[in-house]
């Protein structure tokens, strides 16, 4: 899946306890196998403009909405390859599209010092990137996740992902993955991935284990968590 540039997929989220998730793993047992890369500590840096045009506009939960982000799997060099991504999501469809680039060209792109390759995906990056002017790495976002993929279907996939923090300082991915956590220690986000409809096995442990999909977003989850820092620091030298 690291190599693949282009995606299109229905994403459903489901935040559980750790115990709902050796459920889910032994009901998968049969059908799911770990994919190529089953286990990942995933780096991103979110873009946005500097009053978080993007994320506030996401958290509006509109028809259509998109974010752009910079991530690595593990801790990236500036020379080393890391995926410039460009996120859309439409009436529950997301589409996923993205170039592979040395981290350092990947931030002089973003930051106007370089052009952006001259490819379709590169154009649009570089459309996005005109279109809201000002949009630089904001948010650094890390997490560890492992992968699962359906032994029929490889496009069927299950993710969880854990330890998911954020910080808004030390903006690189090279740098280690402190920051504030989202979810306490004993709960764990589920992706389930599908070009169509889930499996009946899937949908039976989900209504066995009463598990109801969530709009929940690790990015928009980090600006809550700021906000809700920045007003608590407001009141305390009120």
């Amino acid at each position: 899946m690291k190599n693949q540039m282009v995606f299109q997929r229905y994403e459903l989220k489901y935040v559980m306890t750790r115990r709902q998730q050796e459920a889910i793993l032994a009901a998968m047992e049969p059908y799911m196998v770990p994919d190529e890369y089953s286990h990942s500590s995933i780096r991103n840096l979110y873009l946005d403009t500097p009053d978080f045009r993007l994320i506030r506009r996401s958290l509006e939960r509109p028809v259509y909405k998109e974010k752009l982000r910079i991530r690595s799997y593990g801790p990236a060099g500036m020379e080393d390859p890391v995926y410039v991504e460009l996120k859309k999501k439409y009436r529950s469809v997301v589409y996923k599209r993205r170039l592979s680039l040395p981290q350092l060209a990947a931030l002089d792109c973003v930051d106007g010092f370089q052009l952006w390759p001259h490819t379709q995906i590169g154009r649009e990056l570089a459309y996005t990137m005109e279109f809201y002017r000002n949009l630089a790495p904001m948010v650094f976002l890390s997490y560890e996740r492992d992968s699962y993929r359906g032994m029929e279907d490889e496009q069927f996939r299950v993710t969880f992902d854990s330890e998911i923090r954020y910080r808004r300082q030390m903006l690189t991915l090279d740098t280690d993955t402190r920051g504030t956590a989202i979810l306490p220690d004993d709960r764990v986000l589920m992706e389930v991935k599908a070009a169509g409809s889930l499996p009946l096995w899937m949908v039976h442990i989900l209504s066995e284990l009463r598990l109801f999909k969530t709009s929940f977003s690790k990015y928009g989850a980090a600006y809550q968590s700021m906000i809700l820092a920045h007003q608590e620091g407001d009141r305390k030298y009120a």
